[in-house]
């Protein structure tokens, strides 16, 4: 971007400046610290100039949003057109109760819904399982069959408003609840919108809600993606997660490149299956964490897209551009929020919410003041919508596309976020793979190491928390908090034992039967069978079962 006499020019002026008007300074104000660090712990420098991207090419590595490789955005016109979808995610308690604060959201102006579920439907327990006493409910809905979800989403329409569920293990089988209950009110699956987590392999990694071995995990996976292609086109059947590896501890980079690698393994698998990359890539979509650090989090979007970018068209020949696309829901940092002095969070989400929004986000969750203590009451999902509502409509954000771009410091950033990336795929390569590197505990003990120095520079006042380690003051929590009923289990619990009575058992068992046959197939797409078995009314944990007893449950081996 800038001829070499150009450059020797700014290097001599820099020089100059160092020797004057910096030591001048210094002199006067020495700075506040021997160095400043972004959330992920690197080092920032004073000052940058045209020299920190000599090797850039415009339209090599930013060009315009909407044009490969995307670095400034997946659209031309980005927000000028439509603002991205606030997407609360929401749910606990019964199915009535979390579709009466979806209903309450979308009244309010949210414009897509994310589903929550608890901890047993996480697990792929029905909610009378002894493994499920004492969860129900509790950080999200509880859903144990076909009839739990119609009433989820009861006088919703699902074939106007996309729905993203956040699960994982029995991602398929919630999956199959849905379209079944929309099929049931004469939905076709065609008209469904929205997105599955369904991302396995973050779940080793980071969040740990894995069930079965990872080989037979990943064919349940491509199972979704296969199905997903041929008969629900407007269906992201995976958001591959970074959000949680984020959450876990990692640094900006660590999400992004253990994002990234797991996106393309997904990738390789569905390759494997037969299908066409270009018959699936553009239904691919990205969840992603929204933290403390503004640039930094800009940065790790911006070479986000543009890695996938490349990926897709270089290395997995991807022809159609929507392939090349990476589109992605941002939510913020959960971990960043504070029990003390709740009312802080408010200023966090802000902010946090504003990076997501300048790094180019398709959807946007906001967290609520009071999640470090409990689900969000209903106020202060109120307050979190709105914060939205106010970057969209009154901030001015939205009038130009990529207004950080050309920032020597963003540019800067962006390309050294992408070399730490690039450096951990070629890292994960060594051990042949996503799998083998994730069986080995490499991706888990780059995670852990990088939380365990974070507390530290917490615990040594080197990283200032507003209210944790420096401004403290003692205060009684004056912030009212949402409580789950326990009467909620009760009803639900009626309402399960209603279906095993009311239905036809034979019918279940003959479709169990049928999926624990199909199980034992290498190449048989399962989702077929899933959704015989939400017809009958078999409930999740039965058809999880079929699949603990044929696949076995996962132990992951301690990492030192």
């Amino acid at each position: 971007m800038f001829s070499q006499n150009e450059l020797e020019k700014i290097r001599a002026a820099r020089e100059l400046w160092e020797e004057t008007a910096l030591q001048r300074s210094l002199a006067r104000n020495p700075e506040r610290a021997q160095k400043f660090i972004t959330t992920s712990s690197d080092e920032i420098e004073r000052l940058y100039t045209p020299i920190d991207i000599a090797e850039m090419d415009y339209a090599r590595d930013m060009n315009d949003a909407g044009a490969y490789p995307f670095t400034r955005g997946p659209h031309a016109t980005m927000y000028r057109s439509k603002v991205w979808t606030m997407r609360m995610f929401a749910g606990f308690g019964t199915a009535e109760e979390t579709n009466a604060r979806f209903k309450y959201l979308l009244e309010h102006g949210e414009t897509g819904l994310s589903t929550a579920f608890d901890m047993p439907t996480l697990y792929g327990f029905d909610t009378d399982a002894p493994q499920a006493l004492g969860e129900f409910g509790k950080c999200g809905v509880a859903i144990s069959s076909l009839a739990d979800m119609e009433i989820l989403f009861d006088g919703i329409p699902v074939d106007q408003v996309t729905t993203s569920m956040t699960i994982n293990s029995p991602a398929a089988m919630i999956w199959a609840m849905y379209i079944a209950a929309a099929e049931k009110r004469g939905i076709s699956r065609a008209q469904l919108g929205g997105t599955l987590q369904n991302d396995i392999l973050k779940e080793y990694i980071a969040q740990k809600e894995f069930i079965f071995p990872p080989e037979p995990s990943m064919r349940l996976v491509t199972d979704t993606i296969e199905f997903g292609t041929r008969e629900l086109p407007k269906w992201n059947t995976i958001s591959i997660s970074g959000y949680h590896i984020r959450e876990a501890g990692s640094t900006a980079a660590q999400e992004l490149a253990f994002t990234l690698s797991d996106g393309l393994e997904y990738v390789r698998w569905a390759i494997a299956r037969g299908l066409a990359v270009d018959d699936f890539a553009p239904r691919l979509s990205f969840f992603f964490n929204a933290h403390n650090d503004f640039f930094e989090e800009l940065a790790k979007y911006r070479a986000a897209r543009r890695i996938w970018a490349r990926e897709m068209k270089e290395t997995f020949g991807a022809k159609n551009p929507r392939s090349w696309l990476m589109r992605f829901h941002s939510q913020t940092a959960g971990v960043s929020l504070t029990a003390q002095q709740p009312m802080n969070n408010v200023a966090r989400v802000a902010l946090q919410a504003l990076a997501a929004v300048m790094g180019g986000t398709q959807s946007l969750h906001t967290n609520s003041l009071d999640e470090a203590w409990a689900l969000p009451s209903e106020h202060a999902a109120m307050i979190a919508l709105r914060t939205q509502q106010i970057i969209a409509a009154e901030t001015g954000v939205t009038n130009t596309v990529d207004p950080f771009g050309g920032s020597y410091f963003l540019e800067a950033l962006t390309d050294k976020i992408e070399a730490e990336a690039l450096d951990y795929f070629a890292r994960i390569a060594k051990f042949g793979g996503v799998l083998p590197a994730m069986e080995r505990g490499f991706q888990q003990r780059e995670i852990a190491e990088a939380a365990a120095r974070y507390q530290r520079e917490i615990d040594t006042q080197e990283r200032v928390i507003v209210g944790v380690n420096q401004f403290v003051i003692d205060e009684t929590l004056k912030v009212p908090l949402l409580r789950v009923d326990e009467a909620g289990a009760r009803h639900h619990l009626v309402r399960l034992q209603r279906v095993r009575a009311e239905r036809d058992n034979a019918r279940v068992g003959a479709t169990l039967r049928a999926l624990r046959h199909a199980a034992q197939k290498q190449n048989e797409n399962l989702m077929p069978y899933l959704l015989d078995a939400v017809n009958a009314y078999a409930t999740l944990q039965e058809m999880m079962d079929v699949l603990r007893q044929e696949w076995g449950e996962y132990r992951e081996e301690a990492i030192i």
